[in-house]
């Protein structure tokens, strides 16, 4: 593992492109895969979990073209005719892959497939994908009942009416997957908002889509039209420069082309909330599927910032930033609390138990509790060792802590971030 040392910086100063969204790459991949016509995906990103989706698609028969310039071309074999490969499909570190593709694998009748992944996809539960493709008439059999290896056996589906128990974008979109081959009209209804990419990119490819609510359904189809694909920026890997530029004095910089989804900016949102400025043109929500990704340049400045609460009906539209939260109360006057956000222990870490335990480490006042954390700002923070533990978001976390610490931080684990922002010590340098 790579040790990497993040000295306290001076202001921040200029603009970063944010990379493409993890996210989005993952569906139009997948997406492009499941149709008959070739799809074109243009600024798709180039990170182990988005090739370890391209090489999942490779297994199961789609043609992929990687080419120079960030475009990737997939010729799918359609809805229903995926291809049982010779063995089992590695999803690497990639939970998005994990929990989505089984939602298209289900329907594929008379075929086998059987999943795995890192040691680190093996301690995360599949059960509550499981459990909804179940009720759709799928044959899913999963190491101790909810972890993988996992087998799916190919049968027909039937349409469902699915309340979720927990709000997940990763557990609709595999439901809405699933719906695409079983006849009639599936919906799947939320407790809360989550990422709407699925549903927009279904809408953009002529299938039925209708949200109305929490309630969001989807009409069987028999192919996808979707040609053409761009990915915008991720916002979440941005949240990290964003983050350094609110917290490291006198910092003004310029995150440029950012996914602003009203579903992915809830971080935007509690930035302004503890007092942050951060400018863009934010999407406003909207009962209507859109289309399309909105993108924005988003302008930061440094100030001074105060405890907030994060309650659980804000958890989905900013659960890969919530460890950023975190970072900030540390130097917040008051208390900031984040709660209803459990999902947090079932990502690439414990990520509760990470965030704190490491904030701590480096001089926080943070304690857990079953669905969140509590700290206690004090201003500053003082540095010194954080271990990713595998995880790329922790390993940017401490990257940011280090560059507004007194004594600056060491980084264990650092080679982690490549999986989803190969790019970000160039760019967190280039802005210092």
């Amino acid at each position: 593992m790579a040790t990497v040392r993040f000295a306290p910086s001076g202001r921040l100063r200029g603009s970063v492109t944010a990379p493409p969204d993890k996210s989005i790459s993952h569906r139009a991949a997948l997406l492009g895969a499941m149709g008959s016509e070739p799809v074109r995906i243009s600024n798709y990103l180039r990170a182990q979990d988005t090739l370890s989706t391209l090489e999942a698609l490779r297994a199961v028969g789609a043609l992929v073209e990687e080419h120079a310039d960030g475009t990737v071309v997939v010729r799918g074999s359609g809805l229903r005719e995926a291809r049982e490969p010779g063995g089992p499909i590695d999803v690497g570190n990639a939970g998005t892959l994990m929990r989505l593709l089984p939602g298209w694998l289900a329907a594929q009748e008379g075929r086998i497939f059987v999943l795995d992944g890192d040691s680190s996809i093996r301690r995360r539960p599949v059960d509550r994908i499981a459990e909804p493709l179940r009720r759709m008439g799928a044959d899913i059999r999963a190491t101790d009942g909810r972890f993988p290896p996992f087998v799916v056996y190919g049968t027909p589906l039937s349409p469902i009416d699915y309340e979720m128990p927990v709000a997940s974008a990763q557990v609709k979109s595999c439901v809405l997957l699933a719906a695409l081959a079983a006849p009639g009209t599936t919906s799947v209804v939320e407790p809360a908002p989550s990422r709407d990419h699925t549903e927009r990119m279904l809408a953009g490819a002529g299938v039925a889509v209708d949200r109305r609510g929490l309630t969001v359904s989807v009409t069987c189809t028999d192919e996808l039209d979707a040609q053409s694909l761009v990915v915008p920026g991720d916002l979440s890997s941005a949240a990290f420069m964003i983050a350094a530029g609110v917290l490291v004095k006198g910092s003004r910089l310029v995150v440029r082309d950012a996914g602003v989804n009203w579903t992915r900016a809830g971080f935007l949102r509690i930035l302004e909330r503890m007092g942050a400025v951060v400018l863009a043109d934010l999407e406003a929500p909207s009962s209507v599927v859109a289309l399309s990704e909105p993108i924005s340049d988003i302008d930061v400045s440094a100030g001074p910032l105060v405890g907030t609460v994060v309650e659980g009906d804000e958890v989905p539209l900013a659960i890969d930033e919530l460890p950023l939260v975190a970072l900030l109360g540390c130097f917040a006057e008051g208390e900031t609390v984040v709660r209803g956000a459990q999902e947090l222990r079932v990502k690439e870490s414990d990520r509760i138990e990470g965030v704190v335990e490491g904030l701590r480490g480096l001089g926080a006042t943070i304690e857990a509790t079953p669905d969140g954390f509590v700290v206690t700002g004090a201003g500053s923070l003082r540095g010194g060792t954080i271990d990713a533990h595998g995880d790329h978001r922790m390993a940017m976390l401490g990257a940011v802590a280090g560059l507004a610490s007194a004594e600056g931080v060491d980084v264990v684990g650092m080679e982690a971030a490549a999986v989803s922002y190969p790019g970000f010590i160039d760019d967190l340098t280039a802005l210092a």
